[in-house]
């Protein structure tokens, strides 16, 4: 044999990282990457606008399709496709409760503070009602009594109220509903995998109900398109209306992943308003602090005006009026 007649073969893997260590399983179209957990405890990815600094994320991408979901970012990251792939390939981290129990001694000692549970991908989108990891994350959490915020959109949280019940005695541990706007038509388009706004009210309510400390996150206020005086009234009387003590509204960011995808959609729906949004955010997303501050304070008058607190942590004003009981979006 001639070695020196043979072609030298090519066999580099292509295949991005995360689908080389993980298995990878399909079902109803989604791919699904079941791997191992680095670290259960991460820095917030910046461009958030959320207060907390540390994050747990027991899935990365999200059924919900979110066009303005800020983790797109990490989904390109990974090597994965942070467009349509964001809500067809599901990193789900199957060890997620067991590296959390490992670290949170330690998050505890350093002074980390509040962590913000489901940024990379909800936690209750629809890859939990396979897998299940979040009653062992809420029993981590619970057992050494660690302060967190549980961000979701999804009715499917309401499975685990006992268990949210028991980590707010424990810990203070709080539910966090999204819900940016009520007009629905836009809800199709931008966040089209994701509950309707009156099942986050109803979802809302029942918390309450249930004895769940919770509150709602207005948003992302969408600029130009959800933030007319008329749609941010609505928004807060239907979340007063739940009974809900407080809400804290987020202006639309728009870091890198989730900026091109939201901004080729606007230029494509409404090509009208793309140059004004230009206008609005500077190259790393953020929106104009002048706008954040009206619209912010234009959310915090009618919170006032409905009893509720505005931000996290804020003090209930006395209620202007009666809650009411209905929940009609119209």
């Amino acid at each position: 044999m001639r070695w020196d007649a043979l072609a030298l073969v090519d066999v580099r893997d292509e295949r991005p990282a995360i689908e080389r260590r993980s298995s990878v399983r399909r079902a109803d179209g989604v791919t699904f990457y079941e791997t191992r957990a680095r670290a259960a405890i991460e820095r917030m990815p910046a461009g958030t606008g959320l207060p907390q600094r540390w994050a747990v994320s027991p899935y990365r991408g999200c059924a919900h399709a979110c066009l303005h979901c800020g983790a797109r970012g990490g989904h390109r990251r990974l090597g994965l496709d942070a467009g349509a792939g964001f809500a067809a390939q599901i990193v789900v981290r199957y060890d997620i409760a067991a590296r959390l129990r490992a670290e949170l001694p330690g998050h505890l000692a350093r002074g980390g503070g509040e962590l913000a549970i489901g940024v990379g991908g909800d936690c209750y989108q629809p890859a939990e009602e396979r897998y299940r990891l979040m009653p062992g994350v809420l029993a981590a959490l619970a057992d050494v009594g660690a302060p967190f915020v549980l961000y979701t959109r999804s009715p499917l949280v309401l499975e685990d109220g006992e268990a949210l019940r028991e980590a707010a005695r424990a810990c203070g541990g709080r539910v966090a509903v999204s819900v940016a706007f009520v007009d629905e038509q836009v809800r199709r388009v931008a966040e089209p995998g994701a509950p309707s706004a009156q099942r986050r009210l109803e979802l809302l309510a029942a918390l309450v109900e249930a004895g769940v400390p919770c509150e709602a996150v207005m948003g992302p206020i969408l600029p130009l398109l959800t933030d007319s005086p008329d749609q941010l009234a609505a928004t807060v009387r239907r979340i007063a209306a739940t009974g809900a003590a407080a809400v804290t509204p987020l202006v639309l960011r728009l870091p890198p992943g989730a900026r091109e995808t939201y901004l080729e959609w606007v230029a494509r729906a409404h090509p009208a308003l793309a140059a004004r949004h230009a206008e609005l955010y500077d190259r790393s997303g953020r929106p104009s602090p002048a706008y954040v501050g009206r619209t912010v304070e234009q959310v915090a008058a009618l919170a006032r005006a409905y009893g509720l607190a505005c931000g996290p942590g804020a003090p209930a004003p006395k209620a202007a009026g009666p809650r009411y009981g209905q929940l009609e979006l119209l």
